[in-house]
């Protein structure tokens, strides 16, 4: 068993260790993840160039370097149950910036602040509820983390070298919050609630800018074309919706498949990736200038793959939470996979 808190490399089977491109890999096992994986939330730093993967219920958190397709891992972390766990264990979201990695273990209900060079956790702090997302938010240096049980996100300052979390406050969003997206141009933060409604936020002032009515049965992922100011909504009956980020009108509605929750955005495809855990597809939109949604693709996927991140190479993963394991899915301009 590796020592907590160190880089360990790991590889998938049958994928070579160099750093040139090697062909892409249909999926990639997480180690431990026979049993089941509880994923959640899955990112893409493009400072790190890496795809996050919070590993729940291992403790870890597994990166991917497309292209090499190497896989590194740091963990366990924190109050690891074992490997595999359900949605509710382990290290469940992860957010980089300023050269490190924030991350929440929702079975301790703690903060992480990771070191990427060495791996260690470099602090940490108890939170105040179960964590779902945790985001870092540029213009003001701070961390949030939403906590849907009580309402609200907890919002932390970081103190000095290696920074501390230190919770600063509390921001009350009724109904919700569910997904964070932060739009570092437009100094704004948006969430959903649970039923037809996303919110903006103010990030400096932490106000409620406004409340826009989204057209979903149930609210779920958020993603964002902050170039052209599309804000994007996932809706768990199976549609995607593109809102205007001025005015909050619905500009483009499609439906695909059923069961969506965490969704992600292409800007160099400008194409939206919307995961049907229920349906066992990932839908692939092309978003036109004005907002409007073209399906180009249905892939499928895996039953309960209800959550995807787009890279800057043009692939799509999809988490594959009952095989443990990450689908990976080559995109192209007008969405084309191989078959």
């Amino acid at each position: 068993m590796p020592k907590p808190g160190r880089w360990i490399a790991l590889f998938a089977p049958g994928l070579a260790c160099a750093a040139l491109a090697q062909p892409v890999p249909t999926s990639i096992p997480i180690q431990g993840g026979e049993s089941g994986i509880g994923f959640d939330d899955l990112r893409y730093s493009s400072a790190l160039g890496q795809v996050i993967v919070p590993a729940g219920g291992t403790g870890a958190i597994v990166f991917v370097e497309p292209g090499s397709w190497k896989l590194t891992r740091i963990g366990p972390l924190g109050a690891a149950k074992g490997f595999g766990g359900g949605h509710g264990d382990g290290i469940t979201s992860a957010d980089e910036g300023r050269g490190f990695l924030f991350a929440t273990d929702r079975g301790a209900e703690r903060l992480l602040v990771v070191d990427p060079k060495d791996g260690r956790v470099a602090a940490s702090a108890k939170l105040a509820a179960g964590p779902d997302y945790v985001r870092w938010v540029e213009p003001t240096g701070e961390v949030w983390v939403t906590q849907p049980d009580k309402d609200r996100i907890e919002i932390f300052r970081l103190e000095g070298a290696p920074p501390k979390p230190v919770h600063d406050a509390f921001l009350a969003v009724p109904g919700g919050p569910e997904s964070l997206v932060v739009d570092v141009a437009r100094g704004r933060a948006y969430a959903n609630l649970w039923k037809g409604t996303t919110v903006v936020l103010n990030v400096k002032n932490r106000g409620t800018v406004a409340k826009w009515a989204n057209g979903c049965d149930g609210s779920r992922g958020i993603a964002l074309d902050a170039e052209r100011g599309f804000v994007f909504v996932g809706c768990a009956e199976g549609a995607g919706v593109t809102l205007d980020a001025k005015s909050g009108n619905v500009l483009g509605r499609l439906q695909t498949g059923k069961g969506i929750d965490i969704i992600d955005y292409s800007p160099s495809l400008r194409h939206l990736y919307l995961p049907g855990g229920k349906s066992a597809t990932l839908g692939i939109a092309a978003v036109s200038a004005t907002g409007a949604l073209t399906l180009l693709s249905e892939v499928p996927t895996a039953e309960g793959g209800h959550c995807v991140v787009a890279d800057a190479s043009g692939h799509a993963y999809v988490c594959d939470p009952k095989a443990g394991r990450i689908l990976v899915i080559p995109d192209g301009p007008t969405g084309d996979v191989p078959r």
